[in-house]
């Protein structure tokens, strides 16, 4: 099995969808979210304003994770994966790392896993950011420069 990342296309945007609503219910302190028709159009209509990525693996490719970067504002917007712990997520972080001095994103405080992995990644906390939504959890807005 082979396994490459490349930029997205609109085609992609079932799979990224179908991995984010996955990711939603595979996670017990998240309250349930929107449904995949509704992240499916938000993502179009963000689509060509982002730097997006895709995980996949072959044959046949199959889409196993994704990355979104706004280029305005070196924030990342999404990394999701279907499976962890396989260096997926560190591919995904040295792509959106070229180019660039600084990038910010957000994480749930509960989503300890994943602070690991980006303080791993030269990520620190910044600072903490209320619930967007009631049943929410709070999240860490976390940084990396170079």
């Amino acid at each position: 099995m082979t396994t490459r990342i490349r930029q997205a296309t609109r085609d992609d945007i079932p799979d990224m969808a179908a991995i984010v609503v996955a990711w939603e219910k595979d996670m017990p302190w998240m309250p349930e979210g929107p449904t995949t028709d509704m992240i499916e159009t938000a993502m179009d209509e963000v689509f060509d304003l982002r730097d997006i990525y895709v995980v996949s693996e072959t044959p046949p490719e199959t889409i196993v994770g994704y990355m979104s970067v706004d280029p305005n504002t070196d924030k990342i917007g999404a990394i999701y994966l279907t499976a962890t712990g396989q260096g997926l997520g560190k591919a995904l972080i040295d792509q959106a790392k070229q180019g660039r001095r600084f990038l910010w994103l957000q994480t749930h405080q509960p989503n300890t896993r994943a602070h690991r992995f980006y303080e791993r990644e030269g990520f620190r906390v910044t600072g903490e950011i209320a619930p967007d939504a009631a049943g929410t959890p709070a999240q860490y807005r976390m940084e990396w420069a170079a």
